[in-house]
């Protein structure tokens, strides 16, 4: 807005008279009134003994302040959540056609049920052992298959802890049972190695460390007077072949229970799943 003003100036105060007959401002300092204005002074006359008339022509602009606005606080950024620890999932078996779908191999099969649900390569040899990487859900996983044949198991379960550092509470192993029925699971946070060689063989290579959980996998008691060497390798019947496969399926979900969830639910898991009806 532009105002032609005239201030009435004495010694100490002034009045601003605008040309359209308002007050605007009123026994203000002159000194501050003329510093804050941006104006043209033009010299009048003498009209008092008091002090001197100017006449000034004023440039004002006004500008209306915008109402005061709370502040915003930003919320408080939330913490990233820990990322998940890797699992390593180890079947244990014998490499070779010859041990292909046998008693023996079941931890193999257990370990291609789960690559195969999950998507997840077993192309690569790392560790002397067939080996992947992938996902269960947003957890890291590895599986391996050792393939130093069974007895030597712990080479290659070794070599992997040690080089991945991985907590042996996240090291499973699964592996066949000869003194649980056929097809049956058990799944246990710890125990020692029942008499299985590549069980033993592992515990070796880990210090003698038993603390971590496993996937027994029943395989039955060898028929009659057979020795159980010659039973373990052994292959399966149509009617078992159908049994192992269901077993496999409820092995894969327990796995993701576990990996998931914890042990302790997929231990229910297990501990409730019913065998196939055949």
């Amino acid at each position: 807005m532009k105002v032609a003003c005239v201030i009435s100036s004495t010694a100490s105060s002034a009045t601003v008279l605008c040309r359209c007959g308002r007050s605007l401002f009123s026994s203000f300092s002159a000194a501050k009134t003329l510093n804050s204005s941006s104006y043209r002074r033009g010299w009048m006359s003498n009209t008092a003994a008091a002090g001197s008339l100017y006449q000034i022509s004023c440039s004002m602009t006004t500008q209306t302040s915008p109402p005061d606005t709370p502040a915003i606080i930003a919320p408080l950024p939330e913490k990233p959540k820990p990322k998940p620890q890797p699992w390593l999932i180890v079947g244990l078996g014998n490499p070779g056609k010859r041990y292909a779908g046998t008693r023996h191999n079941v931890g193999f099969e257990m370990i291609d049920t789960i690559a195969d649900a999950e998507g997840i390569s077993m192309g690569s040899v790392s560790f002397k052992a067939q080996f992947g990487k992938g996902f269960i859900g947003d957890v890291p996983i590895m599986l391996a298959k050792p393939q130093t044949f069974m007895n030597a198991s712990g080479e290659s379960v070794g070599a992997i802890v040690s080089y991945y550092k991985i907590p042996l509470k996240q090291v499973l192993v699964v592996f066949d049972d000869l003194d649980l029925p056929f097809a049956k699971l058990r799944l246990l946070p710890k125990g020692g190695h029942g008499g299985h060689n590549g069980m033993r063989s592992i515990m070796n290579h880990l210090k003698g460390n038993r603390d971590f959980p496993r996937l027994r996998i029943g395989i039955g008691r060898p028929p009659g007077k057979m020795d159980p060497a010659s039973f373990v390798l052994r292959a399966f019947n149509r009617q078992e072949r159908e049994e192992l496969d269901f077993t496999l399926q409820n092995g894969l979900e327990a796995m993701r229970i576990l990996v998931l969830e914890g042990f302790d639910k997929s231990a229910t898991f297990v501990n409730s799943s019913k065998p196939l009806t055949v």
